[in-house]
């Protein structure tokens, strides 16, 4: 299977008034193209600067990010992003906020719009195109941001804690909608979460991050069967699986 996304070596620094602030130590990863790959850590440990690597929007201070065997050096199209808060412009209607993408990048809006209508959907916001953001509740707000972040046809998904500030059974909902988009679009996702059962569920793979400066201290194949459903989170492999990447955080330190 082809690789997606690859880091050889890769840190960053970030450098202050006060001094150099080391964020990454050499860190090596590859993704295949199609895998879906949870990060946990820390709080403040990297995981959001390593996710922000590979969309391209802050340079390495050393090592090599490739996505799709190209050299990421500045942002580009191959990905999509989707953040804790959806961030929708509250004077555009879901369909314009879902086709902000393609205005910015100056594809052409015919064919994208069929495309935003499509994903609108497939996460059953096909109702709701003319609504303002103001009109949806937190979970379809996020649901709108995916779309979004999907309009243009990435071939990666970028996920930094999106359903962290969702209700619980919003939440549940939301994992199950990602399962359903990735199964349906063959997306590669990088997921970055705090919950160690929603890692467990959605991912092919549960990577833990030290603290900072944050590296890759463990891997763990998540070997559930898809599709899965949330029946699956009173499995004993289920639960082995949180369990063994829970330990990590009770000898080196707290998840959050």
């Amino acid at each position: 299977m082809t690789t997606a996304i690859e880091l050889a070596g890769v840190t960053k620094t970030y450098r202050t008034k006060q001094g150099d602030v080391p964020s990454l130590r050499p860190v090596d990863l590859a993704i295949k193209r199609g895998e879906v790959v949870a990060i946990v850590g820390p709080s403040g440990c990297g995981k959001s600067t390593l996710l922000k690597l590979v969309a391209g929007l802050l340079p390495a201070s050393g090592g090599a990010v490739q996505v799709n065997g190209a050299a990421v050096t500045k942002p580009h199209r191959d990905v999509g992003i989707v953040f804790q808060q959806a961030l929708l412009l509250p004077w555009r209607s879901v369909l314009r906020n879902v086709m902000m993408p393609v205005e910015v990048k100056r594809l052409p809006e015919a064919e994208y719009l069929q495309r935003a209508h499509a994903l609108l959907k497939m996460t059953g916001l096909s109702g709701f195109a003319d609504k303002s953001p103001w009109q949806l509740s937190g979970g379809m707000q996020q649901r709108v941001a995916i779309c979004r972040a999907l309009v243009h046809d990435p071939e990666i998904l970028l996920m930094d804690e999106p359903f962290g500030a969702l209700d619980a059974l919003t939440r549940e909902t939301m994992n199950l909608d990602l399962l359903r988009i990735q199964a349906e679009t063959g997306k590669t996702i990088l997921l970055i979460t705090h919950s160690i059962p929603e890692a467990v569920f959605v991912a092919d793979r549960v990577l833990v991050m030290s603290e900072r400066p944050g590296a890759i201290v463990a891997s763990y194949e998540v070997d559930l069967p898809r599709p899965r459903n949330l029946d699956m989170m009173g499995d004993p492999r289920f639960a082995e699986l949180a369990r063994q990447v829970r330990t990590h955080f009770h000898t080196q330190g707290h998840l959050d």
